[in-house]
């Protein structure tokens, strides 16, 4: 048989034709009846992904885009315009809300943006000093407690050999 006779299409009904209106041998380009039900049997549903997806970062908006919205949600005048709007950008009223205030607050001021977290501790121009006078303290009391070890050592080894330790008081009594 021709392939150009078997992929013509017979008419519904005829012996040669599947249930679903085809040549046998003939793939469709998706082997699904109108009723979900394949040749082979019902659709295989796909199972659930499950991991869990990851979390979207925080949005951040730009003075320019808080300010442009708000002008368009000023420029809303029927009911239900503020709402398209807010779904066509996906925000909420309470960003409108927040950026009102800081506009009223001031448009330089309420909508640059801000830095998160605690604010630095402005250093103290004497700090450097006592961190630096702190240090040589620490190591002069290191030198002192070394330097109090060789002298005890050294008492105790003239204590051991009978050697004078105040030469002046002895030399003096001869």
């Amino acid at each position: 048989m021709d392939m150009r006779h078997s992929l013509q299409r017979s008419q519904p009904g005829s012996p040669s034709s599947t249930p679903f209106g085809e040549r046998d041998g003939v793939r469709r380009t998706t082997a699904v009846s109108p009723n979900g039900v394949t040749p082979e049997g019902p659709m295989p549903v796909a199972a659930a992904d499950p991991e869990v997806p990851e979390k979207k970062p925080r949005r951040r908006f730009t003075a320019a885009y808080k300010l442009r919205i708000l002008q368009e949600a000023d420029q809303c005048e029927e009911p239900g315009q503020i709402g398209v709007l807010l779904r066509k950008e996906g925000l909420y009223s309470s960003h409108l809300t927040t950026w009102r205030c800081q506009r009223e607050e001031g448009s330089l001021q309420g909508l640059t943006a801000q830095k998160r977290g605690r604010r630095a501790q402005p250093r103290n121009p004497s700090a450097e000093r006592i961190d630096q006078l702190e240090k040589e303290n620490l190591r002069l009391k290191q030198q002192l407690r070394k330097a109090e070890i060789i002298i005890e050592a050294q008492k105790k080894i003239s204590e051991i050999l009978g050697i004078d330790q105040n030469p002046e008081n002895s030399a003096g009594n001869k």
